[in-house]
């Protein structure tokens, strides 16, 4: 679980509830049929743009927004050095016996293994990161678009209010209450985009920026695999991905591989596990 991702939520959220309470009375930004209207709206604009199975994913993608990455820039550089290890010690055949948790560094993996054409890999691994960006920025046009239409509803909602107030200027007490439930569903609106769907997109565009690196590293690994398997070369291309302050030597890598590989000395003739 991402607590960062919950923390920045909830504790905006608590301190506009807070401001609320010291400025006056909750009860004074309850206003149902305004919510309906930037609720009701905005889910209608997005289904009218965007095909439902998209709005699907797109909800199904915001779970990776309290999710953790399974995986970090060094786990897949020191699996990357390991499989180096292995083909230049037992043969790149047996790499194809690696289990690993990322389909796409399996793909490699069994592409290498197999003696494919290096621009046969080349292609079929670009064109994979390709669609997976494709596919993300859709995930991320949902909210993005959403971000939009929400404080645009809250605008309609008060031109509505306006409207019904204007009917009733015969009444000067009803005035003021009147123009604050008017203001109401722009607050909805403004609340819901910027403390719920541009967060929500800009974490899911932060998340796919971190998931192409990482598949960069892999694809950049597998080619690095087929045209040299020495580890030290590999290190140095794919240790360029990582910031200089904080990327890790090539001697802490070695050096963690030496710990797992005594930890599963005694597990020779089963299938290795990364």
């Amino acid at each position: 679980m991402d607590k960062t991702s919950l923390i920045g939520i909830f504790s905006g959220l608590l301190l506009i509830i807070i401001a609320i309470l010291v400025g006056g009375d909750i009860h004074n930004f309850a206003n149902v049929p305004g919510l309906m209207i930037v609720l009701g709206g905005t889910a209608a604009a997005t289904l009218l743009t965007f095909p439902f199975e998209e709005v699907k994913a797109a909800f199904r993608g915001a779970w990776q927004v309290f999710s953790r990455s399974r995986q970090t820039t060094d786990d897949i550089i020191a699996m990357m050095l390991r499989l180096a290890k292995i083909s230049r010690n037992e043969g790149i055949v047996r790499i194809s016996e690696v289990e690993v948790d990322s389909p796409f560094m399996q793909r490699a993996i069994n592409l290498v293994s197999e003696g494919s054409d290096e621009e046969l890999i080349r292609n079929i691994l670009r064109n994979e990161i390709d669609a997976l960006k494709v596919r993300h920025f859709e995930v991320q046009d949902v909210f993005k678009k959403m971000g939009t239409y929400a404080p645009a509803f809250g605008l309609l909602g008060t031109l509505i209010g306006l409207i019904q107030m204007l009917s009733t200027l015969d009444d000067p007490a009803s005035i003021g209450p009147a123009m604050s439930v008017a203001l109401l569903t722009t607050f909805y609106g403004s609340l819901l985009s910027t403390t719920i769907f541009l967060p929500i997109a800009g974490k899911l565009k932060a998340r796919t920026l971190t998931e192409v690196m990482h598949l960069e590293i892999i694809y950049e690994g597998a080619i690095a695999l087929l045209q040299d398997n020495n580890q030290l070369t590999i290190y140095e291309r794919l240790s360029s991905f990582v910031p200089a302050s904080k990327r890790k030597t090539f001697n802490n890598f070695r050096a963690e591989q030496n710990v797992r590989g005594k930890a599963a000395g005694g597990r020779t003739g089963q299938r290795r596990r990364a």
